[in-house]
């Protein structure tokens, strides 16, 4: 057995804490694994493990040799993987998380499509507004709507998602406009709910100084098409995302108030995954995929 064989053995007993337990899962006999460790330990000269009848636990010197050896060959493994798929079309599972009302709207194609495109890609799709635990639930990537929070993951932004103060025909019809944003309070207000969101509104004025209008809440939804139906019957002033309103915006079925005052901040959608130093070819293929369809994105 060459010396990175030996190193596969030591780490197999150190994680299972056993000989026993590491025979069985190499497949091999017990005096086989204690042959091999004794080995290594021999070439490098120090003591790896320290052994009782019952317990096998990790010398200082064996603690130092674990770390760093479990790099190396989790290392040597990626650069076979990368190799082998450089070599072979994308295979193996996908498993993708996205939003609900933007998947159903901006995904379905673009994902339908890369299936198409990648046979050999078996793919879990999710669309849930439930904020999914990417790592626990073994997602290889979500998709994100909103700001940037501290986190292990890494993102990639495929769109800007800006935020729009909009109202009805039906409301406008009824209210009149509002002349300045103190007015908003007079006015019924649609509410989004969910991430214990609150009824205000911060935007940029015309000093560029952020400032904040609560809404006077009237109605309130946790998804982003009853938001949008409540907004387009008249029964508030809402702000919804524009990938949501675009449409009928340009219809003019919607109007949006105080354009020269954006919303801050303008949230984002992101293409998230976990941080892995290897990423595989088929979530790297899958994100480009995505990053190109978003040009078609209408609303910028």
């Amino acid at each position: 057995m060459d010396h990175i064989s030996r190193v596969g053995v030591f780490l197999e007993v150190a994680k299972n804490e056993s000989f026993a337990g590491a025979a069985r899962a190499l497949g091999l006999t017990g005096p086989a694994i204690s042959k091999q460790v004794q080995s290594l330990e021999d070439q490098l000269g120090v003591k790896l493990l320290s052994r009782t009848t019952r317990h096998v636990a990790l010398t200082e010197e064996g603690v130092i040799y674990f770390d760093k050896a479990r790099k190396a060959l989790e290392d040597l493994d990626e650069a076979e993987q990368q190799i082998q798929e450089l070599k072979a079309c994308p295979t193996g599972k996908l498993k993708v998380n996205a939003p609900m009302s933007f998947g159903t709207q901006f995904l379905t194609r673009p994902i339908a499509a890369f299936a198409e495109q990648y046979p050999e890609v078996e793919l879990e799709i999710d669309f849930s507004d439930r904020r999914a635990d990417i790592v626990a639930e073994g997602f290889d990537v979500v998709i994100r709507i909103g700001l940037l929070e501290d986190s292990t993951l890494i993102a990639r932004k495929l769109a800007p998602c800006p935020i729009i103060l909009c109202a009805g025909k039906k409301l406008i019809k009824k209210y009149g406009l509002p002349e300045s944003a103190e007015q908003l309070s007079t006015y019924p207000g649609i509410v989004y709910n969910k991430h214990a969101q609150k009824e205000e509104w911060r935007y940029r004025n015309s000093n560029d100084k952020v400032v904040s209008q609560t809404l006077n809440r009237n109605f309130a939804a946790n998804t982003a098409e009853m938001l949008l139906e409540a907004c387009l019957r008249g029964l508030g002033i809402a702000l919804l995302a524009a990938f949501s309103a675009d449409s009928y915006l340009k219809s003019g079925e919607l109007v949006e108030l105080f354009p020269d005052y954006p919303s801050y901040p303008e949230p984002g959608i992101y293409a998230m995954y976990p941080q892995n130093r290897y990423l595989s070819t088929r979530t790297r293929l899958f994100i480009d995929w995505l990053s190109d369809a978003s040009k078609d994105f209408s609303w910028y």
